[in-house]
């Protein structure tokens, strides 16, 4: 029993020890966690660390924009009107080649209009650099989108194609990757894209492979609602456009419009390298420059239809556009402007022998209607002499201007003697502090307009915003020299009244000069400089740097007879037109001025058009002022080009402003009034 007893008793005190041991580490680790609350290394406010993470966060993902100067030379970049702002315009990407190493971009730059200023825009979300993509508005979903370009080694020794897929936000310039359902467009360049209303397309390109340059037919259309690429599966016995990149791609209300593009084809040749039928034969990659147009027709699909379902679509092969550009000319570009494209330059290769071949460069502009399938040649047009109603208006300007230069004047009077700004009463009426030496800019610099076109050049990238066209870059070759552009213009594409330069630096070439060649331009820039004629168009002139003595070529506006003419000829070939019997623009006769004139019949022909529908839809008196309007304005633009041919055979015959009797009736009286 006492043995018993005493195991006991040390077991109770083995107990109690180890519940102290506890204890007494609880109560050191309690200790422990009070010092640690009071520590330094504690002893911080959470949301200055959450502050902390959110200013990496943003620093990482950041998108900054910066005043710069204008985009270094680049070619096969893309261009394009901000669709969320009038004011600016877009360029991203391209790649420049000095002739040894080839560098490509994927820095964005904003060019504001409106105030001339230049802008460089980097994200860390932005698409690796690549030239030859394409990009495109996004139609109804808003937006631009991306997608493909090539990307090469710095001596172009092996080549990588994109099939990324990209949307850019014009407002807050942040760029999306899009991670599309199921299988999209495989990797290209050369291609192009166009919108239709919530569908994105695509059609066209080529492909580098180690063997050879695959050209591409395959149309892709992308459903910015569902997130999904679609292929439509034509019949096998359909027509479709054959292979080809570069090709111009235009919206249009029921689909879209393909014109031209550039190819190589096998072609069988002798050994001269020219085709014929008999002797000794090989095959070869002979270049191809398609002319021929084409128009897609797609039409949505049914509400009811299954989610699956994508638009059906059918190509229709069109005829050979009249009054087309001759010679035939690829590199020439196009830009979309309300139902006509607008093409500029383009290089026309003559095969000479099998080392070389002579090549003809164009600065000629042309506008397409897609409607009609027919081309118009467009020419500057030096500013008429002001009529006596714009004398009576720039005689007020002048005097306003006057008015307010003496106000001016009297202001800076009252600066410099450290007063205020009298009004009219002889009351100060604010006081004015002296601007600081910083903020003070410079005047800007009065813009330089010519009357000839831009170099001659092919692959410049052409953008439309708000009527006026802007033409970025492009490149030229002089013998084995090759010449990337940098400069910028603008072309008002209602009046044609002259080409504004934005911005021009001298193009570096890269290629050896001969002595021979340098000799010889010097030569020739000798004689050129003897010549009157040329010295009186110095001022004048764009040329590029003085070791190429390539003068830019004289701007010749076609008379109005031979463009009638050359029509006639394509008449035969050009599709049937149909006879308008809506109102016809008159010459000399403004948007705004036609509507006025116009207003009424346009609202009767809509109002028929409801009656012969049965339309029980009412529209109100604005709402039916603003389709008469679009109508109006789809007419006037429809008409340009043969309205511009009429005023230009009016202003030969001296004929400088036309006045309808009904506009000054009510100033005119007498007798004689209405003749």
């Amino acid at each position: 029993m006492a043995k018993k007893n005493k195991k006991s008793a040390e077991h109770k005190e083995r107990v109690a020890a180890k519940q102290s041991k506890k204890a007494a580490q609880k109560e050191k680790k309690g200790k422990t966690k009070g010092r640690d609350a009071d520590s330094d290394a504690e002893d911080v406010d959470l949301d200055d660390i959450l502050a902390q993470y959110a200013e990496e966060q943003a620093r990482y993902l950041k998108v900054t924009e910066i005043v710069s100067g204008p985009p270094t030379p680049r070619s096969s970049a893309t261009v394009i009107g901000s669709p969320s702002n009038r004011n600016e315009l877009l360029i991203f990407g391209g790649e420049y080649y000095d002739g040894a190493l080839a560098t490509f971009f994927n820095n964005l730059y904003v060019y504001l209009i409106d105030r001339g200023e230049w802008r460089q825009v980097t994200s860390p979300n932005s698409p690796l650099p690549r030239s030859g993509h394409a990009w495109c508005r996004g139609g109804n979903s808003g937006g631009i989108y991306l997608f493909g370009g090539e990307f090469s080694s710095p001596k172009q020794g092996t080549f990588y194609h994109y099939n990324d897929f990209w949307h850019l936000d014009p407002a807050t310039r942040e760029w999306t990757r899009l991670e599309t359902k199921g299988k999209g467009p495989p990797a290209r360049s050369g291609h192009r894209m166009t919108y239709y209303k919530n569908y994105i397309l695509l059609f066209g390109g080529f492909q580098d492979t180690s063997q050879q340059t695959k050209y591409l037919q395959d149309l892709w259309i992308y459903d910015c609602s569902k997130y999904t690429w679609f292929s439509p599966n034509l019949p096998t016995a359909a027509q479709k456009p054959d292979p080809r990149s570069s090709l111009s791609f235009l919206p249009h209300e029921t689909g879209a419009v393909i014109y031209g593009g550039y190819s190589r084809v096998k072609a069988s040749t002798g050994g001269g390298g020219k085709q014929i039928k008999g002797g000794p034969q090989k095959m070869a990659l002979k270049p191809m420059v398609h002319q021929d147009t084409w128009f897609l027709r797609i039409t949505p699909p049914a509400d009811e239809a299954p989610s699956s379902t994508g638009p059906t679509v059918r190509w229709e092969r069109r005829k050979k556009p009249a009054n087309s550009p001759n010679p035939t000319r690829a590199g020439a570009t196009m830009a979309y402007h309300k139902g006509r494209g607008i093409m500029f330059g383009g290089v026309h290769d003559v095969e000479l022998t099998e080392e070389g071949m002579d090549s003809e460069f164009f600065d000629t502009l042309y506008a397409w209607n897609t409607d009609r399938n027919r081309f118009f040649q467009l020419g500057l047009r030096r500013p008429r002499a002001p009529g006596k109603k714009q004398a009576s208006q720039a005689t007020k300007s002048r005097n306003r201007s006057k008015a307010d230069e003496e106000e001016l004047l009297r202001n800076l009077a009252a600066l410099e003697a450290k007063g205020g700004i009298q009004n009219d009463d002889g009351e100060d009426d604010m006081k004015l502090d002296a601007v600081p030496e910083e903020e003070q800019t410079e005047p800007e610099k009065p813009s330089i307009v010519r009357f000839e076109m831009p170099h001659q050049r092919f692959n410049a990238q052409l953008a439309v915003q708000d009527d006026t066209l802007f033409i970025f870059g492009g490149t030229f070759e002089k013998g084995d020299r090759e010449f990337t552009f940098s400069d910028m213009y603008s072309i008002d594409l209602v009046k044609l009244d002259g080409v504004k330069e934005i911005y021009y630096t001298e193009p570096v070439n890269w290629g050896a000069l001969d002595e021979a060649d340098s000799d010889e331009d010097m030569d020739d820039e000798d004689d050129e400089e003897g010549e009157d004629e040329q010295e009186e168009d110095d001022e004048d002139t764009m040329s590029l740097d003085t070791s190429v003595s390539v003068a830019p070529t004289e701007l010749t506006i076609p008379s109005v007879t031979r463009e009638m003419e050359q029509l006639d000829v394509d008449e035969a070939e050009a599709e049937p037109t149909v006879v308008d019997g809506r109102p016809q623009p008159r010459p000399f006769e403004s948007l705004r001025e036609f509507f006025s004139r116009t207003s009424e019949e346009w609202q009767r022909l809509l109002i028929e058009r409801m009656k012969a529908k049965d339309s029980s839809v009412e529209k109100t008196v604005k709402e039916l002022r603003k389709e008469a309007f679009d109508l109006a304005e789809e007419k006037w633009w429809d008409s340009r080009e043969e309205v511009m041919a009429l005023e230009d055979e009016q202003e030969e015959a001296g004929i400088g402003e036309v006045v309808s009797i009904a506009d000054r009736g009510e100033h005119g009286g007498g007798a004689g009034r209405r003749r």
